[in-house]
């Protein structure tokens, strides 16, 4: 295999990897929402940080016998866990003052802010295809996320719930050219497994508190059950996915795949008998799909 074919297949992976990379997350809303009168986000996401290093551990160190060792210039990880830790922080406290489908709104921007970031720290150049190509993909994912309903649209009003998760999300956009920038040629299982835990550290810190007051052993099983699928699905390899996929695919790329998500919560919502959208709903997240396979097919600078 020549190192041009080689580097073809590596995108193709990653382009693949990072669709179901967003079915995960998509998977984690409905999921998410069943532990809402059980336990609060922060302990939770502090758990389940905690089950996904260790995951990725065993993966990176037992399974790939990949060796173990201090990392190298381990700051890098803790800038990274950082930002992670804050995204989540803020994305939980923003859905305690305002509604999801805010939120979502408010995420259509990364992507965006992502190509900027990118240039900026990795001096990465978004042509005008790219830019056009998200522009697109944004348009039909904020038409799903407001059902069609322009009216809804409209009306949307910005409040302290959608500026604090914008600034999480101005730091989940610095975190994908970040990868790149920081990387020092180590494995993706590696730098998953190093980012997670500095994550997790993070998170264990802002919310011991709540940690420790919160009833561990009157946890019904389904909060257990989520648990792990969240640290194992949207955490563990999530992490794993966008690792991979940043170190072949332009940042804004990558993040674009977010805005899979609405589509897939439609197609999960429809299989778990919540319903069906409607049509002007499916033909928005239809301008999503076809917006990233644009992204997708243009050539990366």
């Amino acid at each position: 295999m020549t190192v041009e074919a080689k580097r073809r297949r590596q995108r193709l992976l990653a382009h693949l990897s990072m669709v179901l990379f967003a079915a995960l997350i998509a998977g984690s809303f409905t999921l998410g929402a069943l532990t809402v009168p059980f336990i609060h986000a922060v302990p939770l996401n502090a758990v389940r940080f905690v089950l996904a290093a260790f995951v990725m551990g065993v993966a990176a160190f037992g399974v790939a016998r990949q060796p173990f060792g201090m990392a190298k210039a381990p700051w890098r990880f803790g800038i990274m866990g950082l930002l992670t830790a804050v995204y989540f922080v803020t994305m939980f406290l923003a859905l305690t003052m305002t509604k999801p489908v805010a939120t979502s709104a408010v995420y259509t921007l990364v992507p965006m802010m992502t190509a900027v970031t990118a240039y900026f720290l990795v001096g990465q150049r978004s042509g005008l295809a790219v830019l056009l190509s998200l522009a697109l993909a944004g348009a039909g994912a904020v038409w799903v996320i407001f059902r069609g309903d322009i009216a809804a649209l409209l009306a949307f009003d910005i409040g302290p719930g959608e500026l604090i998760y914008f600034v999480g999300c101005i730091c989940y956009a610095i975190y994908a050219p970040l990868l790149r920038r920081f990387s020092r040629g180590e494995p993706a299982l590696t730098q998953s497994f190093w980012t997670l835990l500095a994550t997790a550290i993070w998170l264990v810190g802002y919310g011991l508190p709540e940690i420790i007051s919160t009833n561990w052993a009157a946890q019904p099983p389904l909060v257990w059950g989520v648990i792990v699928y969240l640290a194992v699905g949207p955490t563990a390899l999530c992490f794993f996915m966008i690792q991979f996929a940043s170190l072949h695919l332009p940042a804004a790329k990558v993040i674009a795949y977010g805005y899979l998500v609405p589509a897939f919560v439609i197609i999960f919502e429809g299989l778990a008998g919540h319903g069906w959208a409607s049509l002007p709903v499916a033909a928005g997240a239809l301008v999503t799909v076809l917006g990233l396979v644009v992204l997708a097919l243009v050539k990366d600078r």
